[in-house]
């Protein structure tokens, strides 16, 4: 924290003209505000230079430079804060549209509507832990969404510190679980093709097979445009996702990049060029046909009214609202190259444009147990027993 020297000023009061120490504080609301401190009448100091010695002499330079109670602001102010610090001109990573909206959501739906009247360093850990564990025992949020929470919880303090508007973090003492109880339902390339068999539509085909031969994102497929096609380099450009009616940064800067295109599906991709009523090369790949082509076509009611049904069809389990879509596509793709391909997990990695390997490995691969069952096995035979059961 900057020194801070202060001002005098002559103001004039009943009991006659009195110099005063002005200076700068942090309000409740962040704002920095001018405070002052009388030093005597003018009638015993007359010059300035008599006033700055009677200042020293007081300890008053001392006083307005210790360490301030920064702690007065209230949450509400230093989330707002931390949603200009952090998404604006001194932020060091661009935020996506989406990261924005979904900060937005959590702080001002959750965090604020919680703790915003609550000064911020009277905020205590064991009250923010309280908090989250009923979130998931009270409102059945995922930990894996608590977890978040408590990431940006964590990151308004961690910026409002570095702003000078808090001195410490209570988050840090916090825990909560970050592992998820999600399982995808993973198919195999046998249930894959059943699918595709009985979609009779050649663009939803089309569709599903690069979903499921590339493990692009549904809001990453449906941004394609056939530019992004590099039919020469076999390999397809990904620089944007769709969202909310609009082209967007991909989820995160690993997923800008490219993924493979193999002759087959080059084969495939080329036979719906040749019979789309919209092949320009800023046309999308996969139009929405009721409206002519200006967006692509709804993810939502090509799952619900297509893909669930072809799936079920093909001999999928999929429970009453249980979670099914084009993303279980690219779980299936990442589990099959891993556990039967037996495919370096580091080149799955790049294919998914995962960050972190361990992504990769810990979400989209599930254990395979026939692998398990024949490793099982190894280690019996190692052991010299037969197939017959032990007398």
């Amino acid at each position: 924290m900057t020194h801070q020297r202060g001002s005098l000023r002559v103001v004039r009061r009943k009991r006659g003209d009195t110099w005063v120490l002005r200076y700068r504080v942090t309000g409740s609301d962040g704002r920095r505000v001018e405070n002052t401190i009388p030093v005597g009448l003018v009638r015993d100091f007359p010059t300035e230079k008599a006033a700055w010695r009677e200042v020293d002499k007081l300890g008053l330079l001392v006083r307005i430079n210790k360490a301030p109670c920064p702690g007065r602001i209230r949450f509400n102010s230093l989330a707002e804060h931390y949603l200009k610090a952090d998404f604006g001109a001194d932020a060091v990573r661009p935020k996506s549209e989406n990261t924005t909206a979904i900060t937005q959501h959590i702080v001002r739906d959750y965090l604020q509507a919680q703790w915003g009247t609550k000064v911020a360093e009277d905020i205590k850990p064991l009250d923010i832990q309280r908090w989250l564990k009923s979130l998931n025992t009270e409102s059945q949020l995922a930990w894996t969404t608590i977890a978040k929470m408590r990431g940006v919880m964590s990151r308004v303090y961690k910026v409002g510190i570095r702003h000078g508007h808090v001195s410490m973090n209570p988050v840090l003492h916090v825990e909560t679980r970050c592992k998820s109880n999600y399982r995808a339902i993973v198919i195999s390339p046998q249930q894959t093709l059943a699918i595709l068999m009985s979609l009779p539509a050649l663009l939803h085909r089309t569709l599903v097979l690069t979903c499921a031969a590339t493990a692009l994102r549904a809001s990453e497929l449906l941004a394609l445009r056939w530019s992004d096609i590099r039919w020469s380099e076999g390999r397809i450009r990904v620089s944007k996702r769709w969202a909310d009616g609009k082209d967007g940064q991909t989820k995160t800067e690993c997923s800008d990049g490219y993924v493979p295109l193999h002759p087959v599906l080059t084969q495939h991709l080329h036979e719906w060029q040749n019979r789309s009523p919209h092949r320009k090369d800023m046309d999308f790949v996969f139009p929405s046909l009721k409206k002519l082509g200006r967006v692509p076509l709804s993810p939502s009611i090509f799952v619900a009214d297509h893909l669930r049904p072809a799936a079920k069809a093909a001999g999928v389990q999929i429970e009453d609202g249980q979670r099914f879509g084009l993303h279980n596509l690219r779980h299936s793709l990442s589990n099959w190259l891993v556990n039967k391909a037996k495919v370096e997990p580091k080149t799955v990695q790049g294919i998914l444009r995962h960050s972190r390997i361990q992504t990769t490995l810990d979400l989209y691969t599930q254990e395979d147990s026939d692998e398990a069952r024949a490793a099982q096995g190894e280690f019996l035979r190692a052991l010299g027993m037969q197939s017959e059961l032990v007398q």
